[in-house]
């Protein structure tokens, strides 16, 4: 792994973002993605929206300067979450872990949550490295996949000093 930073999001990741996210190796894994990854148009309104949206952040993950995912910060139903996105050539070398635990230094409110496909083992591991623990199971519909599958909600939450 080498130097990983975050950096705001350009209009020059666009083209990167839709390659990683259009992936059906990483679909299979993300699972609550887009129904059809390959829909440029639903993609382009999707991020014009996030972009657009007050408390949405959203980040680049860079690897030694160079293009490796997304990470992000949102607000649903009144509770902070955090996003990411980690392109397939950056998977296993500790890029996801380190990009989380910038991601949450960028964000002061807690509890913060995450959600991950259960069968999404690489994610439930860096959510854990990154100090998140598992608050509940639900079954959800995810759309990359078309069928409901089990997701694992993650708080992190104020350490006691």
């Amino acid at each position: 792994m080498g130097h990983i930073a975050l950096r705001d999001l350009d209009d020059d990741d666009v083209d990167a973002i839709f390659e990683m996210m259009r992936d059906p190796e990483a679909v299979a894994m993300a699972a609550f993605t887009a129904s059809d990854p390959d829909d440029r148009a639903a993609f382009d309104a999707w991020l014009a929206r996030q972009r657009s949206t007050p408390g949405v952040r959203m980040f680049v993950v860079t690897e030694d300067g160079g293009f490796a995912g997304t990470a992000g910060l949102f607000t649903v139903d009144g509770d902070r979450e955090v996003t990411y996105w980690i392109a397939r050539h950056a998977w296993g070398r500790g890029v996801a872990t380190a990009a989380l635990d910038l991601l949450v230094s960028h964000e002061p409110e807690r509890p913060l949550f995450a959600r991950a496909a259960a069968h999404n083992g690489g994610s439930v591991a860096v959510l854990s490295k990154s100090g998140f623990t598992e608050v509940r199971r639900e079954v959800s519909f995810a759309p990359g996949l078309g069928r409901d599958v089990d997701e694992i909600v993650f708080a992190l939450v104020p350490t006691l000093e």
